[in-house]
């Protein structure tokens, strides 16, 4: 029996569930989530070996027309995955009131439609469990109609369903191949990066509006003890106006403390033991508009 091997690129617009259903297909939580759209900003590949194949998801932020560097590096970084990738599963969010207006008029959408003559090109139709059982059949209906992908499926990401079907078909799409990675690796990517998307998430569910969306964060130290098991970890957390600075530190030290301690309990269970976790705050002044700054920062 043939082995079958390759990439697959999640795709779609912000906030469509694109990493609720990575950690969902590889029975782990590999990438940050949140409510906040565009909390997804690095190429993240999720691996998944079972018997006879592996997948490489490629998990890319929500596309978007860039309106500053950082954007622009985030859609490049998206691109690249969709070039690299055999199949393409394009998300949408079936649970919007008005999913299907925002499905046809999509214009990201209809390229990808027409790009199945090269890979194949999926549709998850995501969010199902926000629809009654009798709206979900019209929809479908309605973007077969419009649309020549090479499959639609219907899934929660969130709840599981159908999640077995859809990667029946992944695997059954995917080209013959040797395995790239060793059967026992989740993802190319190291325990320090994850660290960091860690601390950056927590960010993005304390904090409002636009400070979640100006910061980023680098790990300056990852080492383990000599004498315990214990990791200790130091963390920088950038800011672009020193305005952001007070309000990441918070009255007294409050809001990073409990940055730290959220982040602290989630990178434990990620590695396994007991970490010492020290984090700081730097303003890096308008950084996201500064593409040396951003490729320094650690953005590919």
């Amino acid at each position: 029996m043939s082995y079958r091997s390759g990439y697959v690129a999640l795709v779609g617009e912000p906030n469509v569930g694109k990493s609720t259903l990575l950690n969902a297909l590889l029975g782990q939580k590999l990438s940050i989530v949140t409510p906040k759209p565009q909390t997804t900003r690095h190429k993240i590949a999720g691996i998944l070996t079972g018997s006879g194949y592996q997948v490489v998801f490629l998990d890319t932020p929500g596309l978007i027309d860039p309106r500053y560097a950082l954007q622009e590096v985030m859609m490049s970084s998206a691109s690249e995955a969709i070039g690299e990738a055999d199949i393409v599963l394009f998300l949408a969010d079936a649970g919007r009131k008005d999913a299907l207006e925002s499905i046809k008029g999509s214009r990201t959408l209809r390229e990808f439609a027409g790009a199945g003559e090269k890979r194949p090109v999926i549709l998850v139709l995501n969010k199902i469990d926000l629809l009654r059982k009798h709206e979900l059949l019209p929809l479908i209906g309605a973007v077969s109609a419009a649309f020549p992908f090479k499959e639609i499926f219907p899934v929660s990401a969130l709840k599981g369903d159908n999640l077995e079907e859809l990667r029946g078909a992944i695997v059954k799409y995917l080209p013959e191949g040797n395995q790239y990675y060793p059967e026992d690796y989740l993802s190319d990517r190291d325990e320090r990066f994850f660290a960091g998307e860690i601390i950056r998430e927590e960010i993005f569910k304390i904090f409002r509006e636009e400070i979640p969306y100006s910061t980023t964060v680098e790990i300056e130290e990852f080492r383990d003890s000599d004498t315990e098991r214990k990791t200790f970890i130091r963390g920088v957390i950038y800011v672009g106006k020193e305005s952001q600075k007070g309000i990441i530190i918070g009255k007294s030290g409050a809001s990073l403390k409990s940055v730290g301690q959220n982040a602290r309990r989630q990178i434990e269970r990620l590695i396994g033991h007991e970490i010492f976790l020290e984090l700081f705050v730097k303003v890096e002044k308008e950084w996201r508009e500064d593409k040396e700054k951003i490729r320094r920062l650690g953005y590919r």
